[in-house]
């Protein structure tokens, strides 16, 4: 007979990890099993983060996975050039895996792909049954008929350079590259005074990006800049989900009582895809709660989620202003207008937690898409909403 957990987690990916990571923390003698696919912990990823997306609780329970932090930001667009405050962080997957392996020890097993998982149960691809009180599927997003969605997609690479590239802080969006058919920016991390992480980063209609092109579009900005590349590192490509409209029940309905976690879920900021935040919160609240058996589980999470659906439809009506208002090359205008408020209310955008007067000043003023468009977008009422299905 296997070993009777308390918990197992089915993917060792950034929101199961917390949950594993907090618990461990908060109850460290629960019996808890984490399950990977892959050779290690995290995959092949970065997750950054402003310091403002989080309590200083969480930043604090989360410091030591954080292996770069900055002060500020830039952003460029056309006609807007600006610095802005806060701290900003990154975890990488190396520092990620390095943690968890630590902490877990024999309780993560990698190189375990899965065969089935239940509620209470996983079978394993060799055969191996294993039980538990109940188990958290973390297997990455499930595309569903029920969610209209575009994507943020991107290649990054990270490289190593000959002299030193002269960056103090990160920048998250530059938008003075050609846009190529639709929303396009560089993102720009600098790790050290000889290292860069560079994403070539678009807001597409589907989740398919040409690799080779986005790997040109690198190497044509490092150029521009005159960075002299000496050794590629390692490369990490992905396709965020970015939601438009949805129905959440109908999307959540094939979970049944299955406990989920992270993009599984429906976990994520529905403009920029990330889900760092919102997996630290959730992370939280198991960890107050357990043990806990699955529907319980399940239950706890469904609340959860079923929450942040509905904080999030302000976002969902500006991503159907973002995506279907305006040409595809035009789309840069609407993030342009944006970074022009105030940077508390960038802030709590990030953190998804807008006030009513934030909504107010965003929408408020010249739009920067056409208008007729702009309100067929937000009433749902534009054919192109139907490319998306």
């Amino acid at each position: 007979m296997s070993r009777p957990w308390d918990l197992i987690l089915v993917g060792a990916g950034l929101a199961n990890g917390l949950i594993a990571w907090r618990l461990k923390q908060r109850q460290p003698d629960l019996a808890i099993l984490m399950l990977e696919a892959g050779p290690h912990a995290g995959g092949n990823h970065t997750w950054s983060f402003h310091g403002t997306d989080l309590t200083p609780a969480q930043c604090d329970w989360l410091a030591p996975l954080v292996a770069h932090r900055w002060s500020g930001y830039d952003v460029r667009f056309p006609e807007l050039t600006r610095t802005l405050p806060g701290d900003y962080l990154s975890i990488t997957s190396e520092r990620f895996a390095a943690a968890l392996a630590d902490t877990l020890g024999d309780d993560l097993r990698t190189n375990a792909p899965v065969d089935n998982v239940s509620p209470c149960s996983v079978t394993l691809a060799d055969g191996e049954r294993l039980e538990a009180r109940a188990v958290i599927d973390g297997r990455g997003y499930r595309l569903s008929p029920h969610l209209t969605i575009g994507f943020q997609a991107f290649v990054g690479q990270q490289w190593r350079l000959a002299t030193p590239h002269g960056l103090v802080r990160p920048t998250l969006m530059d938008a003075t590259v050609d846009q190529q058919g639709g929303y396009r920016f560089v993102y720009t991390l600098p790790l050290s005074p000889t290292e860069l992480l560079i994403e070539d980063t678009h807001y597409v209609d589907s989740a398919g990006l040409d690799a080779d092109r986005a790997r040109a579009n690198l190497v044509r900005y490092a150029e521009a800049r005159g960075w002299q590349r000496q050794a590629l590192v390692r490369e990490e490509q992905g396709s965020l989900p970015i939601t438009l409209a949805g129905d959440f029940e109908a999307f959540r309905a094939p979970l049944a009582n299955q406990p989920a976690s992270g993009l599984r879920a429906g976990l994520f900021h529905a403009t920029t895809g990330y889900s760092l935040p919102t997996a630290a919160a959730l992370a939280d609240r198991i960890a107050e709660r357990m043990p806990l058996g699955a529907s319980a589980l399940s239950a706890l999470i469904h609340r959860f989620a079923a929450t942040h659906w509905r904080q999030q439809r302000f976002f969902r009506m500006l991503n159907r202003m973002l995506f279907l208002a305006g040409r595809p090359d035009e789309r840069f205008r609407v993030m342009q207008r944006f970074y022009g408020l105030d940077a508390g209310l960038i802030a709590r955008f990030y953190a998804g937690q807008l006030k009513r007067a934030d909504k107010l000043r965003i929408l408020v003023g010249k739009p920067p898409v056409p208008v007729v468009e702009a309100a067929r977008a937000v009433l749902k009422r534009t054919p192109r909403l139907d490319d998306f299905r």
